[in-house]
């Protein structure tokens, strides 16, 4: 293996890294959203979109082509990104926290088309369908692949904090709380718990995490559009990752997280050198792979590969 080889591999695992922590940054607002609190969030592509959204025509130059010109900086951006889709998270859970699961998944997958509509349309602030180009990378002025490298330890930096705090929160009473809502809501209406007001703080605490991930996206690729907020990528790779990780378990949504985009970029690669009368079907053959893989783990492993571990009751609720 020549230099430039292992120059080439060196990049890539920055790459899935970096990608992999993103995605496990949105596992993880999952988690606390299903795994912990029984949510039924499928319209995680809109609150993805919001947070890429925000922070990028935050910290973007001055444009003709849509809203922006504020060049603020990179972490301002992130943190408006989680406020306002923390702001919108809480009006959409007053609206449909009420909901059963089933009707809640239906309810947040219309929200979250609407809102991706929505930035896909209003084109004097998003630039529609060309979408916003030239987004500032953290640690950009650092030479070739350091600035890429130091984007990898943010986000894996980023990944730590809030898998320590969940795991805290987890382990709290606010956690165990979660969970006797999630097992038997009558129970926890029983016992005087306010269950609308804990489950619109999953739903925002989750929704917030999904938010910072499509910041850090934008930021990543260094552009946003519509092709980047796709549901397939953004919700159902998530519910995908999570479940085969592990459901309830914040190690198992990290691990999902890395693991089912490894296999995700690697079928890209087989994908990729399918013949050419082959190439159009190549996105319906990933699709493919990753159900196979989705139900040879559930088969194997009920509760994903690392399953819901309960903590002890030494504490009350």
């Amino acid at each position: 293996m020549d230099s430039a080889q292992a120059y080439g591999y060196m990049l890539y695992f920055v790459s899935l890294m970096t990608m992999g922590g993103i995605y496990a940054i949105m596992c993880l607002g999952l988690n606390i959203q299903w795994g912990f609190t029984g949510l039924f969030n499928a319209g995680i592509a809109g609150f993805f979109a919001i947070g890429a959204y925000v922070t990028a025509i935050l910290t973007t130059a001055e444009s003709m082509s849509h809203l922006g010109g504020y060049d603020m900086p990179v972490v301002f951006g992130l943190i408006s990104a989680m406020v306002v889709t923390a702001v919108i998270a809480w009006l959409v859970g007053l609206l449909c926290i009420r909901l059963r699961s089933d009707y809640l998944a239906i309810a947040t997958i219309g929200i979250g088309e609407i809102f991706r509509l929505i930035l896909k349309n209003e084109i004097w602030a998003t630039n529609g369908a060309r979408g916003i180009a030239k987004i500032p990378l953290p640690f950009e002025s650092l030479s070739e692949p350091w600035n890429k490298i130091g984007f990898m330890m943010l986000v894996l930096v980023i990944v730590a904090v809030f898998y320590f705090l969940i795991e805290r929160a987890r382990l709290a009473p606010w956690g165990r709380l979660m969970t006797a809502i999630r097992e038997n809501e009558y129970s926890a209406r029983a016992a005087g718990k306010n269950v609308e007001r804990v489950r619109i703080e999953a739903f925002v605490c989750g929704s917030v995490l999904m938010g910072l991930a499509g910041g850090l996206m934008a930021h990543y690729i260094k552009f946003i559009g519509p092709g980047a907020t796709e549901p397939l990528t953004t919700t159902f790779l998530v519910w995908v990752m999570l479940i085969a990780g592990g459901s309830g378990n914040n190690r198992g949504a990290i691990l999902g997280a890395f693991l089912l985009w490894t296999i995700w970029s690697f079928t890209e690669v087989l994908t990729g050198r399918l013949p050419a009368e082959l190439a159009v079907k190549a996105a319906y053959f990933r699709i493919f792979l990753i159900g196979l893989l989705l139900q040879i783990v559930l088969q194997r492993y009920a509760g994903g590969i690392l399953p819901e571990k309960r903590p002890s009751l030494n504490a009350r609720v």
